[in-house]
């Protein structure tokens, strides 16, 4: 039976380029009839013209027919949904039988049925007669058409299977979704050419293969013979200047057009280099995927797609793990990205069963792992984005994979080879790993990584460029780390870049869930939601991550000197200066804008000077910003493209205001979130002895007096604040684990001593010169806990709250966050900040949030990742205000706190599983964070680096709480 047949394929036509031709063609598009059948022993008469579909559905092409109403969809990373008996399928194989009628033109003669993409066998019909079947979902296949052809009314008929040994090779990590997923067009072009564009000394080479002759009118070459190699004067094409100039290769019966950019790629004692310049990839892994349309992503998504990715500073693609849509590479050619095209080949699965019978190292499997890699050349071979090869993805090892790398290196020279799966890059040009540590990517950096056992390989990779295809697994809550990378990348002229895992989370829209992952569909084998990984959520709104991302990507950097006399430019581009951009410098005391000027900045970069910038009593920051000076084809004059700040006089706090000494606590390490890393010691300056005074409840005097405050007489809580009622602030160590805790295995530790179910001890409550709590926090079953005094005292208009933390017991595991909860009224649903913003900030991220004044609603505060987990922490607040129309609440942080405001409890966080599951209740529940622990990628990759780590140690942290007026009418 062919499903079980190692072939790829029969009576299909030889792959050749993508090519846009003037020769006539129909796009068969649209409705085509469909029946779905469970299995695939079905009789073929549904391909004889003149069956009767007319009961059958009707289904758009392209499309997936789960998410049309017929089936459901999988989704397994690695897992392969089917007992691993190569080549055999099971019997219970979903097929879609397909009918499609067209009329031909009058006169028309001849033609190729063309099909761009189909999972994951296809056998096809034209007017009864079997025109041949083909495998490889992610690949063009053309049959002969012409012989079968007839005047008037003809009827194309296909069968997809959803199961065919093919999808042995196709294990990748997504959604299993068959069907005619791309475009399915008759054309009577058969062109086929390879154009080859160099660039060197400043000079482009420029020659061809195929028949016919090329010409290139704005560069005068004119009636080019195949094989003939010409020097000319040409700008070079890179991702940054995307130079295309348009070809016409004349042949008999048409003419095709080919966008040529002439550049070279090399590598150079171990450095991968464009055009003779070191080429840094800082790049991300793209599937294609849309949540109403899966695999067949329309146009203006692709376009949207590469917008969104220059517009924050990416500049590479891999074609995870597939080649992409041919209009995509367009779209790289034409805005500008550079590109590693990935065959369609992964085995992933069978690292499950110790590699047994994998197709990689099995010769009945040659042809067909040949076919995925020939095809995918001949397609793509003119691109200029294009600029590696990759064998496939986590497909182990073995001889087929040196079969692909020896065709593809005589077939195309000009590009270096990539594959991962091996590490000892036998059929390499380029040292690829996934994954890699900090610590491991810098001694590849140094060149002093783990030797490998045959020397010559050693020494042959130890001459290779390095890679990083996939690092920084963007799950959930993160990427953290990537500043880290970035450094590591920019240090070591080995390090080529990287590709972050991955653009985009594959949510597919649900009417419950709003987007589903594994499992949302009872598949017997699932993955769960390790499919939600992208840096922009699935409507492609970009995520805290994606922002990031763009912060460290900049392609300019600023540096300022101590006095902020002088600011320092440094053009990161590779293959441009900065005349395409404006700088803009503003300065802002307490987060408004107080001065605005243009800066001078030399094309090349360089030292700047500062103008008289001007004083003032509050924190004054100043920021400079590049910007696009003019349109450029993928974002208008003004996007911001880098930015910088420095502060210009002391920080703002609690300890500014009253002058206070500052309190001293544990360190989450210096970073990003530089607002966890405080110092440790006790608090000066108050005192916590017992003296006479009324007792707690009685409206909290020594503290306050009257209804506007109120204590709890037994607990010494907080109940009743400037006449709001509230839940009083106590100590919190919980959150709801993000991915990378989970999948890392932190949260299991976590919970098994018990940090998500604390109990609260009230040791003493004592009046006098304010209020003193005394409590121990821990959870059961362990000797673990905190001590905590939570000492209140009078200040003018407000309350000043120091707290005390000393660890109890041996802590081996850190800790998820430290500090305070409480409860507000649901009215409090407005937050103004000064601090960093306006998005969320964790120890190892948030680069993307830098220090001014910022306002949101609480709703407006939550990231919604699609599967909620800990989110929306501000760092670095000065002070907030939460509030509502009859007023509400200043915290003012000494210096700076963490802020989260919800209006669901932690706990309501961590149960939920989708986004709907999140039902607003009737308080705002508020942490004042003095830590949190880092975010890492522990999900897939490295854990939280030790200098973002949070561990129990002695702390002191201390909060203004004063009311606020009702807002302006």
């Amino acid at each position: 039976m062919d499903l079980e047949n190692f072939a790829p394929g029969s009576g299909r036509l030889e792959p050749r380029a993508a090519l846009r031709s003037d020769a006539p063609s129909l796009n068969l598009n649209g409705d085509w009839r469909f029946r779905l059948s469970p299995s695939a022993g079905l009789p073929d008469d549904f391909a004889d013209p003149g069956y009767d579909d007319s009961a059958w559905a009707t289904l758009p092409v392209p499309s997936h027919w789960q998410l049309h109403g017929h089936g459901s969809p999988a989704y397994t990373n690695d897992l392969y949904p089917f007992p691993i008996d190569p080549p055999h399928v099971p019997n219970e194989n979903p097929t879609g039988d397909h009918r499609r009628v067209f009329d031909l033109p009058e006169g028309w003669t001849g033609g190729r049925l063309r099909f761009e993409g189909v999972e994951s066998f296809a056998r096809v019909w034209l007017n009864g007669h079997e025109l041949g079947y083909s495998t490889g979902s992610r690949l063009p296949v053309e049959f002969d058409a012409g012989p079968w052809l007839v005047p008037g009314r003809n009827v194309l008929a296909v069968r997809v299977h959803q199961w065919s040994a093919a999808s042995y090779l196709e294990d990748q990590d997504m959604w299993w979704l068959p069907g005619i997923f791309r475009d399915v067009s008759l054309t009577r072009s058969a062109a086929d050419v390879f154009v080859h564009a160099s660039y060197a000394d400043g000079r482009g080479t420029l020659s061809f293969d195929g028949p016919g002759r090329l010409a290139i009118a704005e560069l005068g070459v004119a009636d080019l013979a195949p094989g003939t190699e010409i020097t000319l004067d040409a700008e070079p094409w890179t991702a940054e200047t995307p130079r295309l100039y348009e070809a016409v290769v004349t042949l008999p019966g048409e003419s095709v057009r080919v966008r040529v950019g002439f550049r070279t790629i090399s590598i150079e004692d171990g450095v991968l280099l464009a055009n003779g310049r070191p080429l840094l990839l800082k790049g991300v892994n793209r599937h294609e995927f849309h949540p109403e349309h899966g695999r067949a992503v329309p146009y203006e998504t692709m376009r949207a797609d590469v917008l969104l990715m220059k517009r924050h500073n990416v500049n590479a693609v891999r074609t995870s793990h597939y080649p992409p849509h041919p209009d995509f590479l367009d779209l790289c050619d034409e805005l500008g990205l550079w590109v590693i095209d990935e065959c369609d080949l992964e085995t992933h699965g069978f690292g499950h069963v110790g590699w047994r019978g994998n197709p990689t190292d099995d010769p009945r499997w040659a042809e067909a792992c040949l076919d995925r890699m020939s095809r995918t050349v001949e397609r793509d071979k003119n691109h200029p984005s294009v600029i590696m090869w990759s064998l496939g993805n986590e497909a182990g090892v073995g001889r087929n994979l040196t079969l692909m790398a020896d065709w593809t290196r005589q077939r195309d020279p000009s590009r270096p080879i990539h594959y991962e799966g091996d590490r000892s890059c036998a059929d390499t040009d380029v040292y690829s790993r996934m994954y890699a540590s900090h610590a491991e990517v810098e001694a590849i950096g140094q060149g002093v990584e783990d030797p490998l056992t045959d020397p010559e390989l050693d020494a042959r990779r130890r001459a290779m460029p390095f890679v990083q295809c996939e690092y920084a697994h963007a799950m959930g809550n993160g990427p953290g780390g990537l500043a880290d990378y970035q450094e590591l990348f920019e240090r070591y002229p080995r390090l080529a870049g990287g590709f972050i895992w991955e653009w985009i989370d594959h949510g597919l829209a649900h009417p419950e869930f709003e987007y589903a992952y594994g499992g949302d569909y009872d598949e017997p084998v699932h993955d769960g939601n390790f499919v939600i990984d992208g840096l922009v959520f699935p409507d492609r709104t970009p995520s805290p991550g994606l922002l990031d991302l763009k912060k460290v990507f900049e392609p300019v950097r600023f540096a300022f000197d101590d006095q902020a006399q002088v600011v320092r430019v440094a053009n990161h581009h590779g293959y441009r200066d900065l005349s395409h951009l404006t700088f803009v410098a503003v300065v802002e005391e307490e987060g408004v804008p107080v001065a605005e000027f243009p800066l001078e900045v030399p094309a090349t970069g360089g030292e700047v000077k500062l103008p008289d910038l001007p004083g003032g009593e509050g924190e004054r920051w100043l920021t400079v910003r590049a910007v696009l000076a003019a349109d450029q084809p993928w974002a208008a004059a003004g996007h911001e493209v880098a930015w910088g700040q420095t502060r210009l006089s002391a920080e703002a706090g609690l300890s500014a205001e009253a002058g206070l000494s500052t309190g001293a606590g544990l360190s989450a390490g210096a970073g990003p979130s530089a607002g966890a890393g405080l110092s440790s010691g006790a608090q000066d300056g108050l005192t916590s002895g017992a003296q006479d005074g009324a007792s707690p409840g009685s409206g909290g005097r020594g503290v306050g007096s009257g209804a506007d405050l109120e204590f709890d007489p037994a607990t010494g809580r907080l109940t009743r604040l400037f006449g709001i009622e509230v839940e009083g602030p106590r100590l919190e160590l919980w959150r709801a684990p993000i991915d990378n805790d989970t999948y890392g295995g932190l949260a299991d530790r976590w919970r098994q001593i018990g940090l998500h179910r604390l109990t609260h001890r009230v040791d003493a409550v004592e009046t006098g010169d304010g209020l003193t709590v005394r409590a121990r926090v821990g959870p059961a079953a362990t000797d673990l806990g905190l001590h905590v005094v939570y000492r209140w005292t009078a200040t003018d208009g407000g309350l000043e709250l120091t707290v005390d933390v000393e660890p109890d017991g041996e802590w081996s595991v850190p800790l998820p966050r430290l500090g305070l909860v409480m409860a507000l009224p649901a009215a409090f649903g407005d937050v103004t900040w000064f601090g960093r913003g306006p998005g969320e900030a964790y120890p190892d991220t948030g680069m993307a949030a830098r220090v001014g004044r910022w306002s949101a609603t609480v709703e407006d505060l939550q990231t919604p990742y699609v599967y909620p987990q800990e989110n929306g922490h501000r760092a670095d607040v000065r002070w907030a205000e939460l509030g509502g129309p009859s007023g509400g609440l200043r915290v003012t942080g000494d210096p700076v706190f963490g802020l989260t405001a919800r209006r669901w409890t932690t706990a309501e966080l961590e149960t939920a599983r989708h986004r709907p599951d999140l039902k607003p209740g009737d308080r705002v529940h508020v942490n004042l964070d003095f830590a949190q622990h880092g975010v890492g990628t522990a999900s897939c990759g490295p854990a939280t680096l030790a200098q973002y780590e949070l561990h129990a140690r002695p702390a002191t942290f201390r909060l203004r709480l004063t009311p606020t007026g009702a807002p302006d009418a």
